[in-house]
């Protein structure tokens, strides 16, 4: 019956989208302890453990009641009760036994005279309401109501093991928990407690030895009252607001200790020595905090029980010696990641590391442990010798190793996969392996990821890597081979219909010839594939799919039909720099409902865009630039209404500006957001996981490939003059409309002026008339400005100075007029090659003063003299001057050519004689007839 009641009362209070515990029915043939989710002792029948997890079945829940509170009278039936877990329900407090309350008044009379302490009302609302006046009138007695509130609970005397994970909890519920005199096991991660954790939060906790509060919003100090809980063997603090120092002399205490989870918190100064008392300690987990100093390799060093040991991302300096881990034999784990700041380098990645440097070369030392993790990327690693460690000649368990960004050299390991056959992931990249590449296939069966990308390989892919992909085609999801020296024709690979590889990069290679035909057919689950800045030609495979994204730009591919091309599930697509030709027919944009990227810049594109164009309702990135496309912009690009970067220019496009262009939004992308839900498979080679049995359940997961995907997409643009590339979070930052280039006529529409949010505009080299719109002051956000050789003419708006975040700015080569904007604001770093071309505009920072004309006449003559002036003044000795010095450089040109060359010399002179015959022959002419006529 007590379960009935429990299921009754969760059914009304939970937004169920599944039968909810069906197999607890009210029927006298039906065994209770054989109900789903519960558990009963052998013997007595008594219930010992509810599992009640999850049971709207969602990943998470928050429920939509806001009011969902369990109501403590519900877990009385249960006193054997060991076991209890009612993880990822929402749950947002108890609720006590009801009590009529007419009114607030009578609510302080009462609690002040009899000492009431149950809930009041039976919604939470009235709970929060009356608390909340209570408070107003005195602090003192909501925090004694709270006390009493928790004492009021059941006793609970045998729960063991209580899981709260992934609810709406606040730190009250602490006080009644702590009360429960045989608690061994608590799970408060993931819920809402905040503020700093005082005594009176845990001391009460005495027989607790599994303790997890991560993921919630602690703040302060470590409470040194942790050192108290002496059966503590587990506690994890991870991914709250914490700082300060860490306190090891109470940590210390905890002589049990075994796990240790203090990560992505604000911990900060050295990491403290006496950390070397937990001599049980297993696992130790410090990353993601601000530690400093050097790393003591003395604290390392007296740990021998470790197991598992990550301090990634902090702010030690110094040397570490991997001697420290001399006499860890059970050692599995050890993440060490530098911090790594990357910087676009052409295609090479430059990391600045941090000053903290690992040293493993140390012939004093042989490795007693069998490691199945090594994480060491960016550590300067041998930094003296730039060898791969050769410790792992002797390791043979891994599962994952990586050592990128560390600029090491030497050959490929081939021993590494050789020796460690159950290896799932190698990353290499970043660093400066060379020579042939070989891969051992027979000892790849468990390989999932492998990355040697940023690395000297060089010469042709051995054929075994083709005849040996059956190995390892249902294991291999990732393989990336970018920025190496391949060169040659890809291997002949055969795939089979198994073949679950998700992301193919082999780009910034000299690989050359057709698009192989294993590419495309049985890669059903290839999602991401990158084969951009490599040699290859001819046609586009019309079967040649990936489900998120495609890189096929600057090739010599010169075959393409957008028909066959799977536009309708592809949300990225980049063909830049090819030879395709052709137009772009209607047919293949009704199908393109997913499609976020297209660019097709740099090809021989030509016709005209078709209107289908505008069907593509997600896109947000349109590169149409350096093609043949030619008449009308189509209106139908308005319907574009989450455009962000438009880019047309460089091509033959004539005709009006469209009015509807301000309809589009061109606000910030968010590549991460454009990527759709995964479904069951890309989930599945997600991360690579390592289990590790740990008393905290933790599992090793190291990379999440949806953001290498979101990392991936990125675009040149043409802005402020020069082309920048937009990567990951700039390109989210970016915005910007480039009609440059084209053939473009009549007016400026005003209504671009509405477009607030974009920060590029560019409408340069066009036939534009007209005058700038006085709208354009309205381009809050706008940073660069070109209008540019056209033929615009009027003023140029004064109210453009309130632009204030323009850095760009360019109207040259028109024919405006009057006076250039006041130099004030983002308009007084303009120089003079902004407005230059304009001969009728005058005024800082142009030379020519604007005084004249602004001045009035101070007589009628002078002002008819002016009128009747010209627009310029001619100095007679100047213009002499630079008439004779250009006839002297013209005859002194001629004579140097005829000099030069004999039969232009020849032809000339042949040239003058004749002139002078006819010359003279006209002449003797001309007086042979004048003397007859006299003579007569």
């Amino acid at each position: 019956m007590g379960l009935l009641e429990l299921k009754a009362y969760l059914k009304s209070n939970t937004n169920y989208t599944e039968p909810l515990l069906p197999s607890w029915v009210y029927d006298l043939k039906s065994e209770c302890c054989n109900w789903e989710r519960v558990k009963c002792n052998d013997t007595t029948g008594y219930v010992i453990k509810l599992w009640l997890s999850n049971i709207n079945h969602e990943t998470y829940i928050y429920a939509d009641n806001e009011n969902w509170f369990l109501k403590e009278s519900l877990l009385q039936p249960f006193k054997e009760l060991r076991i209890l877990d009612l993880s990822r329900n929402g749950i947002r407090g108890w609720q006590g036994n009801k009590v009529e309350v007419p009114a607030l008044p009578v609510v302080v009379v009462l609690w002040d005279l009899y000492g009431v302490h149950q809930t009041f009302g039976v919604k939470a609302g009235y709970r929060g309401f009356y608390s909340s006046k209570l408070a107003e009138l005195n602090p003192k007695l909501v925090h004694s109501w709270h006390n009493k509130e928790w004492n009021s609970l059941p006793k609970l005397n045998k729960l063991k093991h209580i899981d709260l994970s992934w609810n709406l909890l606040q730190k009250d519920i602490l006080r009644f928990l702590g009360a429960l005199p045989d608690l061994k096991y608590l799970d408060l991660s993931y819920n809402e407690m905040q503020g700093p954790l005082s005594s009176k939060d845990m001391t009460n906790f005495r027989s607790l030895e599994i303790l997890d509060m991560s993921g919630n919003m602690f703040t302060g100090i470590l409470s040194p009252y942790i050192g108290t809980l002496s059966s503590l063997k587990a506690v994890s603090l991870s991914q709250n607001k914490l700082h300060g120092n860490l306190h090891a002399k109470d940590l210390g205490m905890l002589k049990k200790l075994e796990e240790l989870d203090l990560s992505d918190n604000h911990f900060e100064w050295i990491l403290p020595p006496c950390l070397s008392r937990l001599t049980s300690l297993r696992l130790l987990d410090l990353s993601e905090n601000q530690f400093s100093g050097n790393l003591s390799s003395s604290v390392i060093a007296n740990l021998t029980t470790l197991e598992y040991i990550d301090l990634s991302y902090n702010r030690f300096g110094g040397l570490l010696s991997f001697s420290s881990f001399a006499n860890h034999s059970k050692l599995k784990v050890i993440r060490f990641k530098g911090e790594n700041y990357q910087i676009e380098d052409g295609n090479k990645i430059v990391s600045e590391n941090n000053t903290f440097e690992i040293e493993t070369e140390n012939p004093s030392w042989e490795p007693s442990f069998q490691l199945k993790v090594l994480v060491l990327p960016n550590c300067d690693l041998n930094k003296l010798s730039s060898n791969i460690p050769k410790f792992l000649f002797y390791q043979q368990e891994l599962e994952l190793v990586d050592i990128s960004h560390n600029r090491l050299k030497g050959s490929f390991p081939v021993w590494l996969i050789e020796n460690n056959t159950r290896l799932q992931l190698l990353n290499l990249r970043d660093n400066y392996f060379g020579g042939q590449f070989h891969l051992p296939i027979a000892h790849c069966n468990n390989l999932s990821w492998l990355d040697f990308s940023y690395n000297n390989f060089n010469g042709q892919l051995q054929e075994t890597i083709g005849k040996g992909f059956r190995f390892f085609n249902n294991s291999l999801r990732i393989l990336e081979l970018k920025n190496n020296q391949f060169i040659g024709t890809l291997p002949a690979m055969v795939p089979t219909a198994g073949s679950h590889l998700g992301l193919l990069d082999i780009s910034n290679n000299g690989f050359s010839g057709l698009i192989p035909r294993w590419l495309v057919g049985n890669l059903q689950y290839l999602w991401s594939l990158d084969m951009s800045n490599n040699f290859f030609e001819g046609p586009i495979p019309c079967e040649m799919h990936a489900y998120i994204f495609k890189d096929l730009s600057h090739n010599l591919l010169s075959g393409w039909s957008p028909s066959c091309v799977d536009l309708y599930i592809i949300r990225h697509l980049f063909l830049q720099g090819n030879k395709l030709t052709g137009s772009l027919p209607k047919l293949s944009f009704n199908f393109s409902f997913h499609l976020v990227t297209l660019d097709i810049r740099d090809n021989k594109f030509s016709g005209r865009i078709p209107n289908e164009v505008g069907v593509l309702s997600n896109l947000r990135i349109l590169l149409l630039s350096g093609n043949n496309f030619s008449g009308m912009i189509p209106d139908k690009l308005c319907w574009l209404k989450n455009i962000a970067i438009m880019d047309l220019s460089r091509n033959n496009f004539s005709g009006t500006i469209p009015h509807c262009f301000h309809d589009l939004k061109f606000e910030k992308i968010d590549a991460f957001d454009a990527l759709p839900e995964p479904n069951s498979t890309f989930l599945e080679f997600r991360d690579i996981i390592v289990p590790y049995q740990s008393i905290l359940k933790r599992n090793f997961e190291n990379f999440e490939v949806e953001r290498e995907v979101a990392a991936q997409i990125g675009i040149e643009f043409v802005t402020k003059y020069r082309s920048y590339f937009y990567k990951g979070g700039i390109l989210d930052l970016m915005s910007g409309l480039d009609l440059s280039v084209n053939k473009l006529t009549g007016g400026i529409p005003p209504e671009l002026g509405q477009l607030s949010p974009i920060l590029a505009l560019n409408l340069s080299y066009n036939q534009l008339t007209g005058s700038i719109p006085n709208t354009f002051s309205k381009l809050t956000s706008l940073e660069s400005l070109d209008l540019s050789h056209n033929n615009l003419s009027g003023e140029i708006p004064s109210t453009l100075i309130d632009l204030h975040f323009l850095e760009v700015f360019s109207v040259a080569y028109n024919n405006l007029s009057s006076k250039v904007p006041d130099m004030k604001e983002q308009f007084g770093t303009f120089q003079n090659s902004s407005y230059e071309g304009n001969p009728f505009l005058c005024g800082p920072p142009l030379e020519k003063s604007c005084a004249r004309v602004d001045k009035s006449p101070p007589s009628p003559i002078k002002s008819s003299n002016a009128s009747h002036g010209k627009w310029y003044d001619v100095d007679p000795l100047v213009f002499s001057t630079t008439f004779i010095v250009s006839y002297i450089i013209f005859f002194i040109g001629v004579a140097c050519i005829l000099y030069i060359n004999p039969y232009w010399q020849q032809r000339c002179f042949n040239l003058i004689e004749n002139r002078m015959y006819w010359c003279y022959n006209f002449a003797f002419y001309m007086l042979e007839r004048l003397s007859n006529c006299i003579c007569h």
